[in-house]
């Protein structure tokens, strides 16, 4: 059987990147695509996942808009990284076929969760706060959900907004900390401590037998391997989103523990902030399994098979 999945998007570069691999996967009954505000207003996020779903020719999906601004705090986009259309400007002149659906993206997590208890993985790959207002008003979906997994925070690493802090915590980290309180039975985080490791070059954009998806891949991400090498010396970039949709896919991808994890959110300089107690200072229970390493040849050998297939 599938696995049921909401796929949770703020939909810039890695995001889309990340549906294509969760719809080419055909190993997920995909109940909808929600979108939230983050790297990109939720409009324009809403509008990219569209047009993804309409270049995999994919119409059947639903896409059900969520939050337009984090829980108590003014949006902040990453359009310096992402672009001004999220997407790198790879499908700015093509016509959109594709609508959303009625609805909000939270109630939608609520029911569906309801409908199907035990059997519905959320997969997070934005800013928590469609899931974070979900919780607030249904606690008891943290006991009904099958797995939470989500692309957020840094653990051992330096972060990629402040000196401390990932993007996804920063922008709503109210959100990030409501969810990882929640106590939901089966939480996996998604660190920049495993996605840096899963580096996307041109050498992998070459195995990709598809020409359409290999060109929109490439010039999507064209920008975005640059300013890696402008920072970091490497032309490549980062597979944050993608490499969680393959943790629903493949979960010995990565390498597991148990902790305590919390984030910032009252600090002047280290807001966002994702904080594991790995020493137990704090005499809590763990309430998240944190990734530490990742097989990265492993997530290129799947993801490449994937989009070939």
């Amino acid at each position: 059987m599938k696995k049921k999945m909401i796929l949770d998007v703020d939909t810039g570069i890695d995001d889309a990147i990340g549906i294509i691999l969760a719809v080419k996967s055909r190993q997920f009954d995909i109940l909808a695509v929600t979108t939230v505000n983050g790297n990109v207003s939720l409009d324009t996020a809403t509008l990219n996942t569209c047009k993804i779903l309409d270049l995999l020719n994919e119409q059947d999906i639903s896409v059900i808009k969520g939050a337009d601004s984090p829980i108590i705090r003014s949006p902040f986009f990453e359009h310096r990284i992402h672009g001004e259309d999220g997407i790198g400007g790879a499908l700015k002149d093509v016509p959109v076929k594709k609508r959303p659906d009625d609805g909000f993206a939270s109630d939608f997590i609520i029911n569906s969760i309801l409908n199907f208890p035990g059997e519905v993985t959320l997969v997070m790959t934005g800013p928590l706060t469609n899931l974070a207002l979900a919780v607030k008003k249904c606690p008891q979906i943290t006991k009904l959900v099958k797995e939470v997994i989500f692309m957020g925070g840094v653990i051992k690493g330096v972060g990629n907004v402040t000196p401390t802090s990932e993007y996804n915590t920063y922008v709503d980290p109210e959100a990030a900390k409501i969810v990882l309180q929640a106590g939901f039975a089966s939480i996996t985080q998604v660190g920049l401590d495993v996605t840096r490791k899963v580096l996307l070059g041109e050498e992998h954009i070459q195995l990709i037998q598809n020409d359409e998806l290999a060109d929109y891949i490439r010039q999507s991400t064209s920008d975005y391997r640059k300013r890696y090498f402008e920072r970091n010396g490497i032309w490549a970039c980062a597979m944050h989103d993608p490499l969680a949709v393959a943790i629903a896919l493949q979960e010995d991808l990565v390498t597991r523990e148990e902790y305590y994890v919390d984030v910032e959110t009252k600090s002047e300089l280290c807001d966002g902030q994702m904080v594991c107690d790995f020493q137990n200072r704090l005499m809590k229970q763990p309430n998240a399994q944190v990734c530490l390493d990742v097989d990265a040849e492993a997530f290129f050998d799947l993801f490449i098979r994937i989009i070939n297939s």
